[in-house]
């Protein structure tokens, strides 16, 4: 199997590919190959080899693994130099501007999160009218596309047939990118699933411009001795995941059958909102926040 992962150098992305590798074995052997601006063949292992596609190069181990080839540039440049070969059988699509940005840069908004994924969806279409297969393609989508008006309120709780209302750029094109995804696989193009995402705590790293981003810092610099800023008040509720737990689902997404995943619409992954469709799949919530801070703290070596 031969999976794109768009955005795989970044914090799930690339999480992906550890977790992706590592279940298929310990590989021997050379570097991986890698491309400034097209994807070359990597090697493989049991089967699978992963295409990282993202404007930086991927971390270091990730790039030395024989079974990935890195792809780096614009994801719009690189599918028109041909990143969408016919040997590509599934996608995760990761890649992105986050909220905060989106926000202060419409045109970016639209270019990285709306042009990227169309120019992506255009080339499977052709690929398919062509004679070729339709891929798998799991959008990460985001519980940033429910949102509250003025004078309104969030459903309580919040379930996968809640109607999305989304009060930002971000949240808006995340929607988009679902309907999108739902389109093409009902015309047969491809094979979609879309996958909402909750906020994802704590992450490692430097903080990023997502409006969400300070969920994490308020436990990532605290834990590093450092001062960390809450911007809303504490009974602020929020839908929470952490990586392992949002690792679950979009790997279910990537690899459940047709029958246990037979939604054109939107899976919520499971948080603080009602998600039977994910626990259909199997998946679970995280059983406290308490315990999430833990397991980071482990896989820091903090």
């Amino acid at each position: 199997m031969r999976i794109l992962i768009a955005g795989g150098a970044g914090f799930l992305g690339a999480r992906l590919a550890h977790s992706l590798l590592a279940q298929s074995g310990v590989a021997e052997g050379g570097p991986g190959k890698s491309a400034k601006g097209s994807a070359g063949k990597g090697g493989a292992r049991n089967g699978l080899s992963l295409i990282l596609a993202d404007r930086i190069a991927p971390p270091p181990d990730l790039a030395r693994d024989p079974c990935v080839t890195a792809a780096v540039g614009e994801l719009t440049d690189l599918v028109a130099g041909g990143l969408i070969s016919a040997d590509v059988d599934a996608v995760c699509h990761f890649a992105a501007a986050v909220s905060g940005e989106c926000e202060r840069d419409f045109e970016l908004d639209l270019r990285s999160n709306l042009l990227a994924l169309t120019t992506m969806l255009e080339a499977f279409r052709a690929r398919v009218l062509a004679g070729g297969q339709p891929p798998r393609v799991v959008f990460a989508s985001s519980v940033s596309i429910f949102g509250a008006g003025p004078g309104e309120r969030l459903p309580d709780p919040v379930v996968d047939a809640s109607l999305p209302a989304p009060q930002s750029s971000y949240g808006t094109q995340k929607f988009v990118g679902e309907q999108l995804i739902a389109e093409y696989s009902r015309k047969g193009y491809i094979h979609g699933r879309n996958a909402r995402l909750m906020t994802v705590s704590v992450r490692p790293g430097k903080p990023n411009q997502a409006a969400s981003g300070f969920l994490s810092g308020i436990v990532r610099e605290p834990l590093s001795g450092l001062r960390a800023n809450c911007p809303v008040p504490m009974e602020t509720a929020v839908a929470l995941s952490s990586p392992a737990r949002a690792g679950e689902g979009l790997r279910k997404a990537l690899f459940a059958s047709e029958l246990e995943w037979p939604w054109r619409s939107a899976v919520n992954l499971p948080a603080r909102f009602v998600s039977q469709r994910a626990a259909s799949l199997g998946l679970l919530p995280d059983p406290g926040y308490e315990q999430v801070i833990r397991d980071y703290i482990a896989e820091q070596g903090l």
